[in-house]
């Protein structure tokens, strides 16, 4: 792991602010190529997306100081080092989602092209981004015996993010990267063959869904809060994929109908 990609003593280049800079070029860039090639204005889906990852970035900020609102009211100072986390990954999701809402209407677009435009990128940019946590020392995993165990060293990852340092753990932002860049493959895929608009979206929600889902027991960190927290049942994100599934097949079950008629 190498929190700082570049240090010149004057200036340092954190290896997270690179890799997120990285996954949203490579994310807008495949975008635009895909809607170029389906007849919809690349540039305009490059504009759409700026916005998105700002409004995401906003989103995954706000759902961190949500599921870690006890730190923060204790301690309010915390707040200070919101812009330096990560943040939660899902939360920017929703802001995005948020946003998209309001500007599809104004730059006249279908929401679900669009969307099917712009989801495999977002899988694209996830897989990337997991590179830069994995470099950072965050979303760590759980205690694990397995022999692909990793353990952290790093004594600035431990002081900026908290990162444990040496004991073997879940390689979670490993896990996250092939995952989401299969998934990258599988939605690329899917789309080129010409699906009904809406059916790559659908095959996001719910196999993004079910991944996250199930790759969290591997998690250790607690920037996910829990639900029934008490009971230790569910994470945030869990609660969040749930009804990403449920989102994905209910527009599955409206597609089919919506065939049919």
């Amino acid at each position: 792991m190498h929190p700082i990609l570049i240090n010149l003593g004057f200036l340092k280049i954190p290896t997270y602010g690179v890799m997120m800079v990285l996954a949203i070029t490579l994310a807008l860039w495949t975008a635009k190529r895909r809607a170029d090639r389906a007849g919809i204005d690349g540039n305009r889906i490059v504009d759409l997306g700026l916005w998105l990852v700002i409004w995401g970035f906003v989103g995954s900020k706000a759902l961190l100081v949500i599921v870690e609102a006890r730190t923060y009211l204790t301690h309010p100072a915390e707040l200070l080092g919101v812009l330096r986390a990560g943040g939660v990954f899902l939360g920017g999701l929703i802001g995005a989602l948020i946003a998209a809402w309001v500007l599809l209407r104004k730059y006249k677009l279908d929401f679900l092209p669009t969307a099917d435009v712009l989801i495999p990128s977002v899988s694209l940019g996830q897989a990337i981004g997991r590179i830069g946590c994995l470099s950072a020392g965050c979303c760590w995993g759980g205690h694990c015996n397995l022999p692909w165990a990793i353990t952290y060293t790093s004594e600035i990852a431990h002081e900026n993010v908290g990162t444990p340092l040496g004991v073997p753990l879940h390689p979670f932002p490993v896990y996250a990267m092939i995952y989401n860049f299969s998934l990258y493959l599988f939605l690329a895929w899917l789309y080129k063959k010409g699906v009904t608009a809406g059916r790559v979206l659908e095959a996001y929600l719910i196999g993004y869904g079910i991944g996250r889902f199930m790759l969290e027991f591997t998690r250790g960190d607690a920037i996910r809060g829990f639900v029934f927290h008490y009971h230790g049942l569910l994470s945030t994100s869990q609660l969040i994929c749930i009804v990403m599934i449920l989102t994905g097949v209910g527009l599955h079950l409206w597609l089919n109908r919506r065939a049919r008629v």
